[in-house]
């Protein structure tokens, strides 16, 4: 399905039922729809959705604003006739499904952000990342790092390199990730245009007041791109955010814990949702 606003054709498909929650994405819906665990359709309606100048939607990347993002959320869910719909972003999406929820606080119920850092100075966080790995991956974790990375050819693609830091990015260092990407749509200007031009000056608390939908922020404890400790400091100046860590996960606690995953995000949108006026 698709819905046209202000130029582009975005891109969604839906599946489950229950409350609807919209999984962005910049690569293609199809490795969402693979990764998100199975129960979670048995509650909730997933409205998988390609943002513009990513994946199945045209339009071009370099007009993504965050302004522009909640217009074009909004027209997937009017077509959809909903009034108000959760959203779940993973890894930088994260911060796209923050400032979604920022910007309508009315539409947005709940906001998801998995693997998600609090700020967008990447460079501050890839350092970050280092020193945590040093301090507290497995020998055989690093081991297994050095050997993917020098397996890699002279000029690896972008898909070589995230392969080769599986152990980075999964519980399991050894899992073969190959197949959870298979059907991703390659358009680097989306990601690029993200983290080179959204994210550089965004602090998920540079107006705290203003992120009024409640928030879930899920990590993985052997999460090595976006470690959980990056949040040391930063959650206390939130005032409706809830923390969760899977103990036997990486960045995609969603894949690996799916059975935890589930359980968890389904039991907080319920008591999110019970503690609204007249419980809607």
């Amino acid at each position: 399905m698709t819905v046209s606003v202000n130029g582009a054709d975005l891109s969604y498909i839906t599946r489950g039922s229950g409350p609807a929650c919209m999984v962005l994405s910049a690569i293609g819906t199809e490795p969402y729809v693979r990764q998100m665990p199975p129960p979670l359709t048995d509650h909730l309606t997933l409205v998988h959705v390609d943002l513009r100048g990513g994946g199945q939607s045209t339009g071009v990347a370099a007009d993504l604003t965050f302004d522009q993002l909640a217009d074009d959320l909004d027209a997937v869910r009017g077509a959809l006739g909903l009034d108000r719909v959760a959203v779940l972003g993973h890894s930088i999406l994260g911060a796209l499904a923050v400032e979604h929820g920022r910007r309508r606080p009315t539409s947005v119920s709940n906001a998801i952000a998995v693997g998600t850092p609090p700020t967008g100075d990447l460079e501050a966080l890839a350092a970050r990342c280092r020193s945590f790995f040093e301090e507290d991956a497995s020998d055989a974790r690093k081991q297994r790092l050095r050997d993917n990375v020098a397996s890699l050819p002279p000029e690896p693609s972008m898909g070589q390199t995230l392969l080769a830091q599986t152990p980075l990015r999964f519980h399991d260092a050894d899992i073969d990730a190959a197949p959870l990407f298979e059907g991703a749509v390659s358009r680097p200007e989306l990601p690029m245009h993200i983290m080179g031009t959204l994210l550089p000056a965004w602090r998920i608390n540079a107006d705290p007041d203003s992120l009024q939908a409640p928030l879930l922020l899920a990590h993985g404890r052997y999460d090595y791109t976006v470690p959980y400790v990056v949040w040391d400091g930063i959650l206390p100046t939130l005032p409706n955010a809830t923390f969760q860590i899977f103990e036997q996960s990486g960045h995609q606690p969603f894949f690996e814990e799916p059975e935890r995953f589930t359980a968890v995000l389904t039991r907080w949108m319920a008591d999110q949702t019970s503690r609204r006026p007249g419980g809607g």
